[in-house]
């Protein structure tokens, strides 16, 4: 323990002249953040369980007893494990609230990247690695909160729980949510649960636009799209190819749009954002929100990714694979094609629409890697939730409004609401127009955004866990 704790320190010593100027509490909570980032945590060669060891260590330190520390893994799964933290609370009879993060990150080639994915490097007021906006930072906000209530000897009325898990970024890979939602229901039991998939918007000039939170999401769903076809030598072509079927296929998806769907959160959405935004973007999220059916204003929303993956649900295709031979016809061609439901749409109504766009009966369409049951009604915003947000947002981002959000993305919050722990994506930290390289090249995220949020999290966990 004492090494772990001691890398930490040593590297906070390393610090850029950017981060001379952080207060004592921030720079540990920088070298904790590092710490984090520069623990290589994908599925393919990372380590999900170190990253937990390391997390509890610093726990310990600040007085956690083992008795309070969880480290758990499942069997055949030795480096996807993950931590539960109990900081007790004074009534027994009050339900817990739980903070909830993954630590596991998307796959990042070196060779891609303008910098080493996992080196926490902080350039131009942004930090960039591998996590550090997904969700790297929040779980380190998670964990330092935890050190400072303990080390400040926080009197709360609620126990405060964290889970940090494995297995959120990929759908096949065993899920540590899923797994405590299963086998720890009791060690995770909680009033409400809060997590990623909220955060805060910013402008293309910087300037805060709104603080999301997340009550419900969009249901992630794969389909094999499958060709099969005898085959035979490439000097005696043929029209039926199973490759042209499949191109056709995709073509068709690639044209087809589903149904405008909407939902109170996305109405409230559109209505909160459209005077934030402005505009020509502002006023079609206005006239949408007043009338769904107005199709200039689709048009307009569309244009922008983000909002389009709020407007209905999408079908993208992101996997292929075609052929055995340079030289042959080939025998098969496939296409994995990602779907992000809208709520109220099931599977298998998805599945139908995409047979009858294809339109071909030798294209084989399949529902494949399940990943949660699917969430129908989505968590509501009581004052409860939404009062210590907008109480603690006042003092930070004045006049910033807080907007309900139903999440294009997909969380580990599919695994808690089913069980019964109510699950909020709230984060604090504002994130810019592009999406800040999330699954993508060069991830990175605003130094002060990320001090804001650390410290945003911190005080609305506090009044959480003494509210009544």
């Amino acid at each position: 323990m004492r090494t772990l704790i001691g890398a930490a320190l040593a590297a906070s010593l390393a610090l850029p002249a950017t981060a001379q100027t952080l207060r004592p509490d921030q720079v540990r909570f920088r070298a904790l953040y590092k710490e984090l980032v520069e623990t290589n945590t994908t599925l393919s060669s990372g380590d999900c369980t170190l990253a937990a060891q390391k997390m509890a260590a610093h726990l310990k330190a600040a007085g956690y007893p083992d008795s309070a520390l969880h480290i758990y893994t499942a069997p055949g799964h030795p480096k996807e494990g993950g931590l539960v933290a109990v900081l007790p609370g004074s009534d027994p009879h009050a339900k817990a609230i739980l903070l909830l993060g993954h630590v596991d990150v998307v796959e990042a080639r070196r060779a891609d990247w303008t910098r080493d994915p996992f080196t926490l490097i902080e350039e131009g007021g942004y930090f960039y690695g591998r996590g550090t906006s997904d969700m790297k930072a929040q779980v380190a906000a998670w964990v330092d909160t935890l050190i400072r209530l303990k080390e400040e000897g926080f009197k709360n009325r609620r126990a405060i729980k964290m889970a940090l898990t494995c297995g959120e970024e990929t759908s096949t890979a065993f899920n540590g949510a899923s797994w405590l939602a299963g086998h720890e229901r009791a060690l995770i039991d909680a009033e409400f649960a809060l997590n990623e998939g909220g955060a805060g918007r910013l402008d293309a000039k910087g300037k805060p636009l709104a603080l999301t939170i997340q009550a419900g999401e969009k249901f992630p769903q794969n389909y094999q799209l499958e060709v099969t076809n005898p085959g035979g030598h490439s000097s005696r072509p043929v029209p039926n190819n199973a490759i042209y079927h499949l191109a056709a296929g995709l073509t068709k998806i690639s044209a087809y749009e589903f149904p405008i769907q909407t939902n109170d959160a996305t109405i409230q959405f559109f209505t909160k954002m459209a005077p934030q935004v402005g505009g020509e973007m502002g006023a079609a999220m206005a006239a949408f929100a007043k009338n769904q059916a107005d199709r200039h204003a689709i048009s307009v929303l569309s244009s922008d990714p983000g909002y389009n993956g709020i407007l209905h649900t999408t079908c993208i295709p992101t996997l292929l694979s075609a052929g055995h031979a340079n030289n042959a016809l080939p025998q098969r061609a496939d296409a994995n094609i990602n779907c992000r439901i809208f709520p109220g749409t099931t599977v298998e109504q998805v599945r139908d629409t995409l047979i009858r766009v294809v339109a071909d009966p030798q294209i084989k369409v399949t529902a494949t890697d399940k990943r949660s049951e699917v969430t129908k009604v989505p968590p509501p915003l009581t004052p409860q939730i939404l009062t210590p947000v907008q109480n603690v947002a006042a003092k930070i981002w004045p006049g910033t409004p807080i907007v309900p959000l139903m999440a294009a993305g997909a969380t580990d919050a599919a695994f808690l609401i089913p069980v019964g722990i109510p699950t909020y994506g709230l984060s604090g930290m504002f994130g810019d127009p592009d999406g800040n390289g999330v699954h993508g090249l060069n991830e990175r995220l605003r130094v002060g955004s990320v001090y804001d949020g650390r410290d945003f999290l911190y005080e609305v966990v506090k009044i959480y866990a003494n509210a009544k």
